[in-house]
């Protein structure tokens, strides 16, 4: 922090005492600095753009899937670049609520998609479910992803 104020303080007095040098310096440093930031916004608007066209559901099914992975999860990529990799959290509400019922806490299980998904390709898998809060059953609940966060191939 002391550094950093240091440089700052050398910089204006460098910009008052020799203003035809450091302005221009100054000023593409500027201009590099908004671009480097405009290029930071701009990934990340593609990769929550790119998110948002995911297709995910879960559902519990203790009928279609191993008793301790009762959690379906279907993923499809409606982007037309591959997903390369895909987290996230499962929440748990009661049908019309919106208190999260699932436990996230350090043991909850992590959740993590396939490796590679082509475009327009589907992928299905039975997870554990999270840890719920007492005197709620999974079978009364609604589970969704949140917290999505992935990367796919440029």
């Amino acid at each position: 922090m002391f550094i950093g104020i240091l440089l700052i303080l050398t910089w204006l007095v460098l910009l008052l005492r020799y203003p035809a040098k450091a302005l221009p310096i100054s000023m593409a440093a500027l201009l590099g600095l908004g671009l480097v930031g405009l290029w930071v916004v701009w990934l990340d608007n593609r990769e929550a753009s790119q998110l948002a066209r995911l297709e995910l559901r879960l559902d519990y099914a203790p009928d279609a899937c191993p008793a301790d992975r009762p959690l379906r999860v279907q993923i499809k990529n409606a982007n037309r670049v591959p997903l390369v990799e895909l987290r996230w959290r499962v929440a748990a509400y009661a049908p019309g609520d919106t208190v999260n019922l699932a436990e996230n806490t350090y043991a909850a299980p992590r959740y993590r998609g396939p490796g590679d998904l082509q475009p327009e390709a589907s992928w299905h898998d039975c997870l554990p479910l999270p840890p719920l809060r007492s005197g709620y059953r999974p079978q009364t609940l609604e589970f969704r992803a949140e917290h999505l966060q992935g990367g796919f191939a440029n």
